[in-house]
């Protein structure tokens, strides 16, 4: 039988932010899990639309969500917001992401100040020269007095460059220069860590303040917040900044975040996919949560194990059941997640033919072997590592899908009757 893997990462020690509203609290970083970020592509200025895809967002299980806060419209937008998501009784925090004109907005519109839980910064747009340095407090002084905690976020296409001006100026007097690529990640993890030192002489405590250097590039980003995370303990956030649509977004996330998530390195993650039309907004939180669950760094909803198909599998009927389970499991992951804790860390194996089936069967929680091609039609399920019945007719999907759910009844403590 499957059971839940210990974790076998060693976490990167941290200090702990607290991200809250309404009474409830989600921690960031210290002794916390992975949390898992999201962020909205609503107008913020339409209240209703940005609501509804908060709410959906924190139905498929995003447990911090960032909207973009650039104008006064949308500034004032932001209360009526997070009364609609309070009367939905949704209660995931809000991460207002502010540029260019977030000291203004947060002074202006004191409302949004405060139905906010985080403010998010780019210290390369806060203004240039003298500027930066002013509007930049104005924003951590607004942060203290509505004690709210930030992340400082920098981004390699928005980068200080009189930062980076200066050490490449520094860089270029050395006997052996190092390649731009080194120096414009030393200027993200510089503007970061003088960012953070900043928000803390003005009064921040350095536990509510996380930072993050995101760029699009694989390799640099790992090298990046390797570098970082040795340079500091403040809470860390991962991503690349423009992952890419489909499959290319989910393989560079999951190649640059299982290498740093495997080292410890990362208190939250945000999987920056570019959405294809028509398709829902919620696909980035599946994929991080998946990215952390076959990790085994966290459990949000039972994994189905099904095999690829081959020769042995010409129906399709397999593919479809495995289809219909996970489809399933997700769905009724809300339900069972109040009466039956520990139900997340359930694996279901769909398996095509006689091959690997019934080995794989029994190692998940609950596992069905269907017939491949030519094989006798008879599909045996096994509970535990024991086979305990043989399905065969036209109603194997239903009969399957009964098994499961008097499992997850069965094996799950019930909250209500336990």
């Amino acid at each position: 039988m499957s059971s839940s893997p210990t974790s076998p990462v060693k976490r990167r020690v941290s200090q702990q932010s607290n991200i809250e509203w309404a009474g409830q609290v989600v921690t960031v970083g210290g002794d916390a899990p992975v949390r898992v970020q999201s962020m909205t592509n609503t107008d913020t200025a339409d209240a209703i639309a940005t609501a509804i895809q908060v709410k959906e967002l924190a139905k498929a299980g995003s447990e911090i969500v960032r909207i973009t806060v650039d104008t006064p419209a949308a500034a004032a937008a932001v209360p009526a917001i997070r009364e609609q998501l309070d009367k939905m009784e949704v209660y995931v925090p809000l991460v207002g992401d502010f540029h260019y004109n977030g000291h203004t907005l947060l002074k202006d519109y004191p409302d949004c100040a405060q139905a906010l839980s985080k403010y998010r910064i780019n210290p390369g747009n806060v203004g240039q020269g003298a500027k930066r340095d002013v509007q930049f407090s104005q924003m951590i002084e607004m942060a203290c007095q509505y004690k709210k905690p930030i992340r400082i976020g920098v981004n390699w296409g928005s980068l200080d460059q009189d930062l980076l001006a200066t050490l490449m100026d520094q860089n270029a007097a050395t006997a052996n220069p190092k390649e731009l690529n080194q120096v414009m990640a030393e200027a993200l993890i510089q503007s970061a860590l003088q960012s953070a030192a900043r928000a803390e002489e003005l009064g921040l405590p350095g536990n509510q303040i996380t930072l993050s250097c995101k760029v699009s590039n694989v390799q640099d980003l790992i090298s990046v917040y390797r570098d970082l995370a040795v340079r500091c303990d403040y809470p860390l956030h991962l991503g690349l900044t423009e992952a890419g649509m489909g499959s290319k977004g989910i393989v560079a996330s999951t190649a640059a975040l299982a290498v740093l998530l495997q080292e410890g390195i990362g208190d939250t993650i945000r999987i920056s996919l570019t959405p294809e039309p028509g398709a829902p907004r919620e696909n980035e939180v599946i994929v991080a949560q998946e990215i952390l669950q076959t990790m085994g760094l966290r459990h949000f909803t039972p994994m189905v194990i099904a095999c690829p198909g081959c020769g042995r599998t010409t129906s399709t009927y397999f593919q479809e059941l495995a289809s219909r389970i996970q489809s399933y499991l997700r769905h009724q992951m809300p339900i069972w997640k109040k009466d039956h804790p520990g139900v997340e860390s359930m694996n279901v194996a769909v398996m095509g033919c006689i091959v690997n089936g019934p080995g794989e069967s029994k190692h998940a929680n609950i596992g069905i072997s269907l017939p491949g091609t030519g094989e006798s039609p008879a599909a045996p399920v096994f509970v535990d590592g024991v086979k305990v019945k043989t399905l065969r007719g036209d109603k194997i999907a239903e009969e399957f899908q009964l098994i499961v759910d008097e499992y997850v009844k069965n094996t799950y403590q019930n909250k209500v009757s336990g």
